[in-house]
């Protein structure tokens, strides 16, 4: 695979051809605007999560509500920044209530762009934060429960599951788990250095 010149030029392309996208219900659904993604377009790091909710929904970035407070707050511990790392989610528009994304809602959005963000940015490991997200990278036979803090492959590129900031928010206990992740993490990705 040739290795693109200008990641960012060809994100802001991708994003701009779907700024508003019809290719499944959830444009109809009271989204403000389709959220897309952020960070370092050659990172070597990359987090994917569920969907917006109603915050990222209303400023068009991802995980900047507590859940987002939260994922920064890990990222830093992990002596990165969220301008060092790129964050996305598998569906770009946010469901009516924050439900979970249906199969049809993951797929599409998974195959339109998620598949495309990662071939461009091209990162040496994938977390997924949460069920929706490691279903959409690995299957929907994986239960976070037993995959989680292993890593598995996608497309050639290591990918470590772990559970969503909003589920430590409500299972504070769990933090040390995914605290446990990202160190496995920094020393897979000082590996591949």
């Amino acid at each position: 695979m040739q290795p693109i010149k200008n990641k960012q030029a060809v994100l802001d392309a991708l994003h701009q051809k779907y700024t508003n996208c019809q290719a499944c219900p959830l444009a109809t659904m009271g989204r403000t605007q389709v959220v897309f993604g952020v960070g370092d377009p050659n990172a070597q790091l990359m987090f994917i999560g569920e969907a917006p909710g109603f915050n990222e929904d209303q400023k068009g970035e991802p995980f900047i509500g507590r859940a987002g407070q939260l994922l920064t707050k890990i990222i830093e511990a992990m002596g990165l920044s969220r301008q060092t790392v790129y964050i996305s989610n598998v569906v770009k528009c946010r469901p009516p209530n924050n439900r979970t994304p249906t199969t049809l809602e993951r797929e599409t959005c998974k195959n339109l762009l998620l598949v495309a963000q990662i071939a461009i940015i091209r990162p040496k490991i994938i977390c997924t934060l949460g069920s929706p997200s490691t279903k959409a990278l690995l299957g929907d036979d994986v239960q976070i429960s037993l995959v989680r803090g292993k890593f598995f492959e996608y497309q050639e590129i290591p990918v470590m599951p772990t559970f969503h900031p909003a589920y430590l928010l409500r299972n504070p206990i769990e933090k040390r788990t995914v605290w446990e992740d990202m160190k496995k993490i920094m020393e897979k990705l000082k590996e591949l250095e």
